[in-house]
């Protein structure tokens, strides 16, 4: 987040102009996760990510994450995220389609067993957000 003001002063008249990062300025919505790891794979999801390729991260912060971790608790996965964007399914929705995410969850989804409570088109069930405090 960043601003930038120059500065220009004419014989009678100081200038000022603004310039804006137009991230600083979007709204974060935060977001909780949840799916099953199953037992067998807890090793092999923790050791692809030990080592997240480069361009699955690249893509993560294209499609406007930030802040984003995953935890591991007696066979939960629960992940934390903050969404800085101004389209979450236009995001979702490309990072869908970046062939490297594509391979990348090739490997993860074995390991994973989604809740049948889960919403209509979701792989990680969406959780609802019951406190916050800054």
């Amino acid at each position: 987040m960043w601003m930038v003001a120059t500065f220009i002063l004419t014989e009678s008249t100081l200038w000022i102009n603004y310039v804006e990062n137009l991230e600083w300025n979007k709204a974060m919505k935060r977001y909780g996760m949840v799916i099953r790891v199953k037992p067998e794979k807890l090793d092999e999801y923790k050791r692809l990510h030990a080592a997240v390729w480069p361009g699955v991260l690249k893509q993560i912060k294209g499609s406007h994450i930030q802040n984003y971790s995953i935890y591991h608790k007696d066979g939960w996965l629960f992940s934390y995220f903050e969404y800085m964007g101004s389209n979450f399914e236009a995001d979702m929705a490309a990072m869908a389609e970046d062939p490297e995410t594509q391979r990348w969850w090739k490997l993860c989804n074995p390991c994973q067993e989604p809740l049948e409570t889960r919403g209509k088109g979701e792989w990680w069930a969406d959780m609802e957000e019951v406190f916050h405090c800054d």
